[in-house]
C-alpha cells in the first residue's frame, strides 16, 4: 500500500548592494527618479523646432502645376526635335546648291569663260589673219588653218585649266555634300538621344513630383512622430537604465512546489498518530 502526498512552500529573500556602492547607487536612483517627470514631455527648444517644422511645411508652395508640366513636357521629348525641320530644310537647301557642281552637269558652265574664249579668238584671227594678209595670201587654205591651229593653241589652256577647276569644285562639292549629310544626320541623332533623355528624365519626374506634392505632409508626419518619440525615446532610456538596478537589487520571491511517496507503514504511522492525538488523556470511566 503506497500513497502521495504534496507539499509547497514560498520563499522570500532581500538583497542588499555592496555597502561601498550604496551611496553612488541611491544618488543615481535618485538622479533618474528626478528625470521621470520631464521625460514623458519635449523641452521648450524641442518643442520650438516642432513648431517650426511644421510652420515650414504648412507654408511650403504646392508645385503640382509646373511640375505636370515639366513632367509631361519631358515625357513627349521635352523639345529636342523642335528644330528638326529647320536642320533638315538647311541639307536640303545645301543639296539643291551643290548637287549641280558635284555630278558635273555645271562643268564648263562658267559665264565668264565665253567672253574670256571669245576675246582669245579675236585676238588670235587678228593676228594670223593680219599675218597671211601681209604676205598676200589672205583666205587661202593655209591662213584657215594657221588659224584654226592658233585658235586651239589660244584658247585649249583655257578649256583645260577651267576643266580641272570645275572637276575639283564637282569632287569638293561632292565632299561638302556628303559631310553636310553626315552632320545633319548627327545633328537629328543627338537631338532624338537628348529627346530619349529627357524622355527618361520625365519617369524620374513622376516619382520627384509625387515625392514634391507630399513634401509638405511627410514634413508635418516627422513632426509628429518627433514629438512623440522624443519623450518615448527619454522613458525608453531611463528604463534600461532602471530595470537591471530593481532586477539585480529588488525583492526576490519564489515559489516551489513537490511530491512525495510514502510507504504503507509510514501512512498507517501518520494514521494511528492522529488517532491517538483524539484519545483521552488519563483513566478511563466505563460506569460502575
Amino acid at each position: 500500500m503506497g500513497g502521495t502526498s504534496k507539499t509547497e512552500q514560498t520563499q522570500s529573500a532581500q538583497l542588499a548592494p555592496y555597502d561601498p556602492a550604496k551611496g553612488g547607487l541611491d544618488g543615481l536612483l535618485g538622479s533618474i527618479t528626478g528625470m521621470i517627470p520631464s521625460a514623458g514631455s519635449v523641452s521648450p527648444t524641442q518643442q520650438g523646432a516642432i513648431n517650426q517644422i511644421v510652420s515650414n511645411s504648412n507654408s511650403t508652395p504646392n508645385y503640382s502645376a509646373p511640375i505636370a508640366s515639366g513632367t509631361f513636357g519631358l515625357l513627349n521629348g521635352g523639345g529636342a526635335n523642335n528644330n528638326n525641320p529647320a536642320i533638315e530644310s538647311n541639307l536640303a537647301d545645301y543639296f539643291k546648291r551643290l548637287s549641280g557642281t558635284a555630278d558635273g552637269s555645271n562643268m564648263g558652265a562658267n559665264s565668264a569663260l565665253k567672253p574670256q574664249l571669245d576675246q582669245i579668238t579675236t585676238d588670235v584671227t587678228n593676228q594670223v589673219n593680219g599675218a597671211w594678209a601681209a604676205s598676200g595670201r589672205d583666205g587661202s587654205p593655209g591662213n584657215f588653218q594657221a588659224l584654226g591651229r592658233g585658235i586651239a593653241s589660244g584658247v585649249a589652256p583655257v578649256i583645260a585649266a577651267q576643266y580641272n577647276t570645275d572637276a575639283d569644285r564637282a569632287m569638293n562639292a561632292a565632299t561638302a555634300l556628303y559631310n553636310g549629310g553626315n552632320s545633319t544626320y548627327g545633328m537629328l541623332n543627338a537631338n532624338q538621344a537628348q529627346a530619349n533623355q529627357n524622355f527618361t528624365n520625365g519617369i524620374g519626374a513622376v516619382s520627384a513630383g509625387v515625392a514634391a506634392n507630399n513634401a509638405a505632409p511627410n514634413a508635418t508626419l516627422e513632426a509628429a512622430a518627433k514629438q512623440f518619440g522624443i519623450p518615448a525615446s527619454q522613458l525608453v532610456t531611463l528604463l534600461g537604465a532602471i530595470s537591471p538596478v530593481a532586477a539585480t537589487f529588488g525583492k526576490q520571491t519564489g515559489q516551489s512546489q513537490g511530491e512525495s511517496q510514502m510507504s504503507g507503514a509510514q501512512q498507517f504511522a501518520t494514521i494511528a498518530s492522529g488517532i491517538g492525538s483524539l484519545w483521552p488523556k488519563g483513566n478511563i470511566s466505563f460506569g460502575g
